[in-house]
């Protein structure tokens, strides 16, 4: 079971037979010496400070109110995992108004609570157990003396036997009692100490870092690929375009070496064909140079002119590289398949840790991000990389497609 509240709400046997009601009581019997202890601390502090205000001294002792009361809810959240034992263990942060000297309210309401109404409310709870573990033990206690149980006067072993059961009964009503007392109170702190706001703040950045690491398996696979192309699919076909280039050395004029030609070509063109893939997948270039080398190359492949500004002196995680590459290398295809342009310009530069890459055109406007896969495709890509796609492309032209991608 995941915590002591879908536990008391299962089957009674399987709760019972279960840790959580001695979980919920060591959470219970240890609230009384904690909260006892700060109560004493506290009254001790506040006392000192308001004997010494009028020697300004006693300004310095209040001051360390605040501390005292973020060392009380750091304390309380390190024993939530009695109750919720999926809680993470680790410093509890401190808020923002403490930061700035201010008073932290969520730490100052629990150290208030522990001090005042738990450290009571549990002691007398702890109290209360004393009674059916006396009956139970009745027929042990009766034979030195009366036992008297919230009025019940237990004086011979007949009676002594009768206790056990309603001892029994008492001791596992209680063990429920005890088991949701601590997990509304549990409940309570861990509202106070991790509002809605911050475990949703919390849910976000887990997602964002899953999402990135399914980015970076996903670049880790692709390079795979691309080696297995590279070193597997490849090699067949150079070899065989060999064997078929010996072939044609050997063959005399005739239907047979027309047709060992043709193959030639066709495994000529199957291997360019193949190396463009490769380089589409994950191009060797960009891993060994950069992404300024790996945009220089895509520039002189490009039909259409393209001039290039790239403020890029070092270089970026390989995710924000490669999404970068594809980002200028689509939008280059589409330039010269779509635009109708005369040039093109790429600009790169970083700042504020983030990557920003434009592609300009003077074609002719009008580009639809719905209207393809490709950018729809990159605008994906981006946003597993917490990155930002703009489009401006009026008809007539020109037109700016610009990356925004967070250098993690």
């Amino acid at each position: 079971m995941d915590d002591a509240w879908t536990a008391v709400r299962g089957r009674p046997t399987r709760f019972l037979a279960s840790v959580w009601p001695w979980r919920s009581l060591a959470y219970v019997a240890t609230t009384v010496p904690i909260g006892l202890g700060w109560l004493i601390l506290l009254f001790v502090v506040l006392t000192v400070g308001v004997a010494t205000i009028v020697v300004v001294a006693g300004l310095f002792v209040l001051a360390g109110l605040p501390t005292l009361a973020h060392l009380a809810a750091a304390g309380e959240r390190r024993r939530l995992r009695l109750i919720f034992p999926g809680l993470p263990v680790s410093r509890l942060p401190a808020p923002r108004d403490r930061e700035h000297g201010r008073v932290a309210w969520p730490e100052t309401g629990v150290t208030v609570l522990l001090v005042t109404l738990f450290w009571l409310v549990d002691g007398a709870v702890v109290v209360l157990l004393t009674a059916p573990v006396v009956l139970i033990l009745a027929p042990v206690l009766v034979r030195h003396d009366v036992v008297e149980v919230a009025g019940w006067r237990v004086g011979n072993t007949g009676e002594a036997w009768l206790a056990v059961p309603a001892g029994i009964l008492t001791l596992v009503l209680l063990a429920y009692a005890v088991t949701a007392l601590a997990c509304g109170q549990a409940a309570l702190v861990r509202h106070l100490l991790d509002p809605p706001e911050a475990q949703l703040a919390e849910a976000v950045q887990q997602l964002r870092r899953s999402r990135s690491g399914l980015v970076d398996a996903f670049e880790t696979e692709r390079r795979r690929i691309e080696r297995d192309l590279h070193d597997g699919v490849q090699q067949r076909l150079v070899a065989l375009t060999m064997t078929l280039g010996s072939a044609e050395l050997d063959l005399t004029d005739g239907p047979g070496l027309d047709l060992v030609r043709e193959a030639h070509q066709q495994a000529e063109q199957a291997l360019a064909d193949l190396r463009t893939t490769i380089r589409g997948i994950h191009p060797q270039v960009l891993t060994d140079h950069g992404l300024a080398a790996a945009v220089h190359e895509i520039a002189g492949r490009s039909p259409v002119p393209v001039h290039l500004d790239l403020a890029l002196d070092r270089r970026l995680p390989p995710a924000v590289e490669a999404a970068a590459y594809f980002f200028v290398s689509e939008n280059l295809t589409n330039v010269a398949r779509h635009a109708r342009a005369r040039s093109a310009q790429v600009h790169a530069w970083t700042e504020d840790q983030a990557l920003i890459v434009s592609v300009v055109d003077d074609g002719v406007g009008g580009a639809d991000p719905q209207a393809g896969t490709g950018l729809a495709g990159l605008r994906a890509r981006l946003d597993a990389l917490d990155g930002d796609l703009h489009i401006t492309s009026p008809a007539g032209g020109p037109t700016q497609v610009r990356m925004t991608c967070p250098i993690h």
